[in-house]
């Protein structure tokens, strides 16, 4: 199969339209256009999605020309500060009503909430500025999200050095999103998320990203713990109250990478990735990770276009292959694959309409008996975004599920039980 070819391959990443880039996930964010003096506009199509400008300005170390104008004049050529402290605020508020139940994989009990005020969704606080000619940060806080309220997370936070050495090579050291490489999630225009890059574990992650555009093509690899950026183990050895932590709780390492270029009007990308994950342990729904590392490797092709200058359409199709992950059978290796397929139509600056079509196929996990049959996705998203603002508009969406009902077939309640259709609507502000 395709995804043998996978196995010891070197491979990276496509970006931008200038200097050596990467796809920096860089979100609806206005104190870049309080800093530089200018409208959103100017680097979203339809906020957040990013224009050709704002790409190149992601590409470019989140940074202007005249950056250093944007900083405090202390007298002192070393010293770079902002004039005041970078921050943004994105917020997100809604109200839905859902097919959907909570069916508890073990006894089958189901809860649900045919309607739901989901408000706040979510609360962004987001900071990033130049710290020198070639070095930037970013991050953000997440201080509620999907109703955990009390509860502070941070995922995007990177160093970035556009020319390491004078090399013309960029260097991102971080958390950041592998599946940024491709489509980042985070500047999409539906509700509904990528639902690939989630199930095949390539979103968030800590490590250390390499590119550099090499001719027509833009090349790029990464090393990551491969764990997430929830999992790490504590030390304290050697000696009396030492205590130290490990962000990584294993010693492998995950290889990643694309290479990418313009064929014609479409951009195209190969993404690759080989490491090691956690097997799930025999019975218990696949709730319960054993203590082996097994293999796990990924192989991505991605599309991307335009129709005229308001239709735009992006593609992603993932396989996956991991190897011995259930005890059930430890000598199978485990394959499925999946992707998406979206348009944005941008027709003034008043309005954005998306469709999102997200499709899996659960493979050899399928009939396991185990929550990993739910990979298994059929739907299809419509978005209507107004913008009573460039930085505020209100949403309405509405997905179908188009995968039938399952009964109970095992020991266990997993598979496709309920459907997930839903309708949403809310506003979605950034400040």
């Amino acid at each position: 199969m395709i995804i043998n070819c996978v196995k010891s391959m070197s491979t990276a990443a496509r970006i931008g339209v200038l200097f050596l880039v990467i796809a920096i996930p860089v979100q609806a964010m206005p104190e870049f256009a309080r800093r530089n003096n200018m409208s959103c506009a100017a680097c979203h199509s339809a906020v957040p999605k990013l224009n050709k400008f704002g790409e190149i300005f992601a590409s470019n170390n989140l940074q202007q020309p005249n950056w250093r104008e944007t900083a405090l004049d202390l007298g002192d050529e070393r010293l770079a500060l902002p004039r005041y402290p970078p921050l943004a605020i994105r917020m997100q508020g809604y109200v839905q009503a859902r097919e959907g139940e909570s069916v508890d994989p073990l006894t089958g009990e189901t809860e649900s909430a045919s309607t739901d005020f989901q408000s706040p969704y979510l609360i962004k606080l987001l900071s990033s500025a130049p710290l020198s000619e070639n070095i930037s940060y970013y991050f953000y806080a997440i201080f509620a999200e999907k109703g955990g309220n009390g509860e502070v997370l941070i995922e995007d936070a990177w160093f970035r050095h556009r020319d390491i050495f004078g090399t013309g090579i960029g260097m991102q050291l971080g958390q950041f999103q592998l599946s940024d490489l491709m489509f980042p999630r985070e500047v999409r225009l539906p509700f509904q998320d990528f639902m690939v890059y989630r199930m095949a574990g390539v979103t968030y992650d800590r490590g250390v990203l390499f590119d550099r555009a090499i001719g027509g093509l833009d090349l790029g690899i990464g090393l990551v713990n491969g764990n997430g950026i929830e999992e790490n183990l504590d030390i304290n050895s050697p000696g009396y109250r030492r205590p130290d932590n490990m962000f990584d709780n294993d010693t492998s390492k995950s290889v990643f990478g694309r290479v990418g270029t313009e064929i014609g009007p479409v951009a195209a990308g190969l993404f690759a990735l080989s490491g090691k994950q956690q097997a799930v342990a025999e019975g218990d729904a696949g709730l319960i990770d054993s203590n082996r590392e097994t293999d796990k490797r990924a192989l991505g092709v991605d599309l991307s276009g335009q129709f005229g200058s308001q239709t735009h359409w992006y593609a992603q199709y993932l396989w996956n292959s991991w190897d011995g992950f259930l005890d059930a059978d430890p000598g199978k290796d485990y394959r499925w694959h999946g992707g998406f397929l979206g348009v944005d139509y941008i027709p003034s600056d008043l309005w954005a309409f998306s469709l999102l079509y997200n499709y899996a196929d659960a493979g050899d996990l399928a009939d396991t008996d185990t929550i990993y049959e739910g990979i298994e996705i059929n739907s299809l998203s419509f978005t209507t975004s107004y913008y009573f603002m460039r930085n505020l508009k209100g949403v309405i969406e509405v997905n179908l599920d188009m995968l039938d009902e399952e009964n109970k077939t095992g020991e266990y309640w997993t598979g496709h039980l309920t459907r997930e259709n839903y309708i949403l609507v809310g506003f979605d502000a950034a400040f």
